[in-house]
């Protein structure tokens, strides 16, 4: 198909989900207690973005997100090229990589708030725990599906394990970290959305929390399409990025429909 198609296939299918709930909606189908129309959603999101007061929580939960992504991210890479190089450290680690990695991060989101308070920080810690374990163990497994012919003939040509890493490794690796980034966007914002939501005084989570606290389903369907369209905008910019660091990958031809 070619790409207008693939776009009006999506918009309709929009139309049709978002128009069957409508419907439903005023049919008396669907109760509004639980699924609120559509319509009052627009509408209570139209009130959210025409309130400058609101853009202090999008600020707020972005500065968390974003720190919590480039932490993660720069953590999980710099151990996953550490352990996929040394095989011998990474059997030591393993089961308590694998302990880390099993304990449910919404444990963990309680106990950064009693080390680290209900401010910024103990947000943007979950967020880190969560971004961290998806990026190290794409980048541990890039580093190990490193052609062991082409190390060879670098090896051959004279490079040292500095040019090894730029040259051979991080190239042979991006393409499983950068898939790596677009997973865990999602989590980093669940992170941060989590942590505002089990204690805070600022933030979509907040938001969400005094919403569901009132038993207002509009305010959470709300909360939930804005994260929504955060997640897009940012996965967006991950496009962007992607498309100038891995110039060398093809693009994907299109077929006639």
């Amino acid at each position: 198909m070619h790409t207008m198609t693939e776009r009006l296939i999506q918009l309709t299918l929009l139309l049709v989900i978002v128009g069957g709930w409508q419907l439903g909606v005023n049919a008396g189908v669907i109760d509004v207690f639980f699924f609120p129309s559509p319509a009052d959603i627009f509408h209570q999101v139209v009130t959210w973005v025409s309130d400058p007061s609101f853009y202090k929580h999008v600020t707020i939960t972005l500065t968390e997100t974003v720190l919590g992504y480039v932490i993660g991210t720069a953590l999980g890479v710099a151990a996953g090229v550490w352990l996929g190089l040394s095989r011998s450290m990474a059997r030591i680690l393993d089961p308590f990589i694998k302990g880390l990695n099993a304990i449910p991060r919404v444990v963990l989101a309680p106990i950064f708030v009693l080390w680290l308070g209900l401010g910024l920080w103990s947000k943007v810690a979950l967020a880190v725990t969560l971004v961290f374990f998806v990026t190290f163990f794409n980048a541990m497994q890039g580093v190990r599906e490193v052609n062991p012919v082409v190390l060879s003939n670098a090896r051959i040509l004279g490079a040292k394990r500095s040019d090894l890493l730029r040259h051979v490794y991080f190239p042979a690796a991006a393409s499983w970290i950068l898939s790596s980034l677009r997973t865990s966007v999602g989590f980093a914002v669940v992170g941060a959305i989590i942590g505002e939501y089990l204690g805070a005084s600022a933030g979509l989570g907040y938001l969400i929390a005094q919403a569901e606290g009132n038993f207002d389903a509009v305010g959470v369907f709300a909360g939930i399409v804005i994260l929504a369209i955060f997640v897009l905008l940012i996965d967006l910019v991950l496009d962007l990025v992607e498309s100038r660091l891995i110039k060398w990958r093809p693009k994907t031809a299109e077929r006639p429909a």
